[in-house]
Parts: C-alpha cells; sequence; structure tokens
C-alpha cells in the first residue's frame, strides 16, 4: 500500500510519542506499585510493634504462652487490636469466625480454598514463635524476612514476624491505587491524543515544504530557470531551498551564456565565410582579377576562420578535460624569452618598445612547454593587438616563496573597470568592431585561463601603470627552484 510522505511522518510522530507514552506509563506504573507495597510494608511494620507491645504485656501478664496455645480467639483478638482503627472489618471477621468454628484449634493455616486475596491478609502472614522457635500461631506459605524479638526484663520470651504482602488487599489501597492508574491511562491517552493532533499540522507543514521544492524541481527540470522558493527557515530544508535558488541561478546564467555563446560563434564564423564568398562570387563574375593580392586576401581569411576553429576545438577539448598535457621540469625563462623573440618582427613592426627583465638563473617549474609557449604566445599577441603603435610594453619574471610570477604590462588603450572582470569570458571584447578588425574572436584569454589552471597556476588583470592591460600569470615552481 502507497503511503505518502506526510502520512509516513504522521505515523512515526505518532508511533514514536505513542511508544515513549507507554513507556512512561508501565514505567511510572511499576514504580508506584513498588512504592505502594513499600508504604504498605511500612505500615504493617508499625501494626506489627503494637503487636509485640501487646503480647509483650499479655505475657507478662500471663507468665508464659499457655493462654494462646489453645485459644485462636483471643490470638485474634489480640491481631486485630494491632490495627490502626483497633477493629477488623466485619467481612473479614465473619471468615475468620467461620473457619475457627470448621478447624482444629492449633492449625492456623489458611485453607484450601480461601482466594490468594484473602490470604495476603495480615493475620494469615504474621507468625508467633515461642522462646524455642516453636511456632504457636501461623504458618505462612513463606517464612517472614527477619523476625522482631519479643523481650521481657531483657529475656527473649518470643519471635513475631511478617511476610511481606505481595499484593494490595485494603480496600481504600486498593481504590487509591487503581484510581492513580486510571488517571495515568486518562494522561497517557491525552498525550497521545495530543501527540497526533501536533504530528498532522506539523508533518503537513514538513511536506509542504517539500512539495514546493519538488514542483520547483519539476519546472527547473522542464526549463523554467526564473522558478525560485522562498527561504522561510535556517534548517535543512531552508538550507536546500537556498541551494535550489543559486542552482537555479547558475542554470539561468549558464543558458544565457549558452545562448550568447551560440550567436557569438555563429557571428564568428558568419564574418569571414562572408568575406570568403563575397570575393569569390566577385572572382566569378570577373568583377576583380584573381591577382596575388585577391589570392593573399583569401588566404587571410581562411587563415583566421582556420584559427577560430582551432581556438575552439582546444576551448571545448579543456572543459571536458581532453587538453592533453605531457607534463616534465622545463625552464620558465628559456620558454618565455623563445616566445619574446618569435614576436621580435611583430613587435618591431608596430614601433613597440620592449622592456624585458627575465633572471639569469633557471626557473624550474613542472609543466608542458608546448602549452606554456601557446599561453606567453596568446599574451604577446594580446598586447600587441590591443596596444597603439608607438607604445611600450614591459616582461617581468620574478620568483619567491615557491611561485613564479610573470607580469605582461601595456601602454594604452586600457580596459575599463566593468570590463576587467570579463576578460576571460569566452567571445567577449572590449571593443567589438576594434577587436573584430585586428582578427580577435575574444578566445585567446580563455584558452590561456585554461592552460594555467591545468598547471595549478592563476592569471588575474590589472590596470596596467603604463596606460594599458596588466595580466599577472601565478606559476608554482619546483623546490630546487630560489
Amino acid at each position: 500500500m502507497f503511503l505518502s510522505i506526510r502520512n509516513r511522518l504522521f505515523l512515526a510522530f505518532l508511533l514514536a510519542t505513542c511508544s515513549v507514552v507507554a513507556s512512561m506509563y508501565f514505567i511510572m506504573k511499576a514504580s508506584f506499585d513498588r512504592s505502594l507495597l513499600r508504604y504498605v510494608d511500612t505500615v504493617e511494620g508499625e501494626r506489627l510493634e503494637r503487636l509485640a507491645d501487646s503480647l509483650e504485656g499479655a505475657y507478662r501478664q500471663h507468665g508464659s504462652w499457655d493462654f494462646l496455645r489453645d485459644d485462636p480467639v483471643t490470638w485474634l483478638q489480640l491481631v486485630a487490636a494491632s490495627r490502626p482503627d483497633r477493629r477488623m472489618p466485619p467481612h473479614h471477621r465473619e471468615q475468620l469466625e467461620r473457619w475457627l468454628a470448621e478447624r482444629p484449634p492449633r492449625d492456623f493455616r489458611p485453607p484450601p480454598g480461601l482466594p490468594r486475596r484473602m490470604r495476603q491478609m495480615f493475620e494469615w502472614r504474621v507468625v508467633l514463635l515461642d522462646e524455642k522457635r516453636q511456632v504457636l500461631f501461623g504458618g505462612p506459605e513463606a517464612p517472614p524476612l527477619k523476625y522482631r524479638p519479643l523481650l521481657l526484663n531483657h529475656r527473649t520470651i518470643g519471635y513475631l514476624g511478617v511476610t511481606p504482602p505481595r499484593i494490595i488487599i485494603d480496600v481504600h489501597q486498593q481504590r487509591f491505587a487503581e484510581e492513580q492508574r486510571r488517571s495515568s491511562a486518562l494522561i497517557a491517552l491525552l498525550v497521545a491524543a495530543a501527540a497526533a493532533l501536533l504530528s498532522l499540522p506539523l508533518s503537513r507543514r514538513l511536506v509542504q515544504r517539500i512539495t514546493v521544492l519538488a514542483n520547483a524541481t519539476h519546472g527547473l527540470a522542464a526549463g523554467a530557470y526564473e522558478i525560485r522558493v522562498p527561504v522561510t527557515s535556517a534548517d535543512e530544508l531552508g538550507q536546500l531551498a537556498r541551494d535550489f535558488n543559486a542552482l537555479a541561478d547558475t542554470l539561468a546564467r549558464n543558458e544565457k551564456l549558452r545562448r550568447r555563446w551560440v550567436a557569438d560563434i555563429s557571428h564568428e564564423l558568419r564574418t569571414p565565410l562572408a568575406v570568403l564568398r563575397g570575393e569569390l562570387e566577385a572572382v566569378q563574375d570577373g568583377v576583380r582579377e584573381v591577382t596575388p593580392q585577391t589570392i593573399e586576401t583569401l588566404h587571410g581569411e581562411v587563415m583566421r576562420l582556420g584559427r577560430l576553429i582551432n581556438d575552439l576545438y582546444e576551448l571545448s577539448l579543456a572543459d571536458i578535460g581532453g587538453l592533453n598535457y605531457r607534463k616534465q621540469p622545463v625552464d620558465l625563462a628559456r620558454i618565455l624569452t623563445q616566445a619574446v623573440d618569435s614576436f621580435q618582427t611583430e613587435i618591431g613592426a608596430r614601433q613597440l618598445q620592449l622592456d624585458c627583465d627575465l633572471p639569469a638563473q633557471p626557473v624550474m617549474v613542472q609543466a608542458d612547454a608546448e602549452r606554456l609557449h601557446q599561453l606567453f604566445a596568446n599574451l604577446l599577441e594580446n598586447s600587441l593587438r590591443y596596444t597603439d603603435p608607438g607604445g611600450s610594453l614591459r616582461i617581468t619574471l620574478t620568483t619567491g616563496e615557491g611561485r613564479a610570477v610573470i607580469d605582461f604590462q601595456d601602454s594604452a588603450p586600457g580596459v575599463a573597470d566593468m570590463d576587467l572582470s570579463r576578460l576571460f569570458e569566452r567571445l567577449y571584447r572590449v571593443e567589438s568592431s576594434r577587436s573584430r578588425a585586428h582578427g580577435g574572436a575574444g578566445l585567446g584569454l580563455a584558452l590561456c585561463q585554461s592552460i594555467v589552471e591545468a598547471h595549478q597556476g592563476s592569471i588575474v588583470p590589472r590596470h596596467s601603470p603604463l596606460g594599458g592591460l596588466w595580466l599577472s600569470v601565478d606559476l608554482p615552481v619546483l623546490k630546487s627552484t630560489g
């Protein structure tokens, strides 16, 4: 049979409460019964003391136990006189007198057919022994726990004892015990009913919050990324609601980036293809002749398209962890020098002043030499592309505390504060028209970030003191490096 979460919670709360209430009821009942028996035992101890005083006085008066040996009526009168109210209940007296008329004088044991409750009367449980420990009256089914000696002039004249009661036979005590049991049972039922009444709205409230989360999850799975759930508490369900909202924000942001990514990729691919198509159609229509200049233009667009596709491919490999890295100890300063040397022609063509400060000793890192060369080449190309002709470029490499820091600083133009944190977003351009004119698609810095992170490093953009952009790359060095 299918049970909803609300019904399961309700039953769990109810069963737990009922189990606790039932346990408390039986524990309290057992404790009350033991306490009541101890109380009865104390009362009977006081009665036994009064009976002992009466027996000692009677022995002093008669000089021996002969006055009791064949006179159970006198014995019963003495026992009855020890009661707090000094009298025996009429129905007890009638039963005892009827029994005495049917039994031999010295046979003072309970008759075989006597009910168990009647067998627990004080009269049947009290035992009197003479000074030789011979039974004068009594004969209980179990011997008393201890005997109280009877004394006359510091001489033991007998012993008196009583077996502890097993059940309560006093009418008033029975009535009191029954009232206590009924009160305990009533309280237990009231507590169970209150638990049931409280468990129902509590389980409904808990399930209501879970239902809200479940419905929101279904909507989120269907693509409704704008769904949010209210956070109404600081407990686990409140934390789950906050996590759900954070997940919805992340999915909404990723969906927005995905759509923008698809649109930008389409635009980037369409631009060189449109140029190629226009040039080829102009050649086909005879508008333009097939000249070396035309071939160079077509080749440039093809190369631009190839670089874009290659960058996209490498970024996709980085996303899925498929970009291969063959790491080994390499000299970071040597790789950086080789990358700078390969751009000397471009640096001279743009009339940039290069300030390169590299250490003379090797800076050893555990890295992929080809990927590091690609990283430095992309950073140099970014500086050359977006630095005004006649500007300056400063490259420094410093080490300390187990890290190597490579700084690329260029001159104007700079980057606004609002664009600085978005430089590593794919296809993001600070100035799209100028970037497209220079052939950039906004993928180089994103690929640089992937390479740096694959080497357990970081890359941070800042404003350059030269007026342009400052990119700082931080990489871990081998321990042998100073």
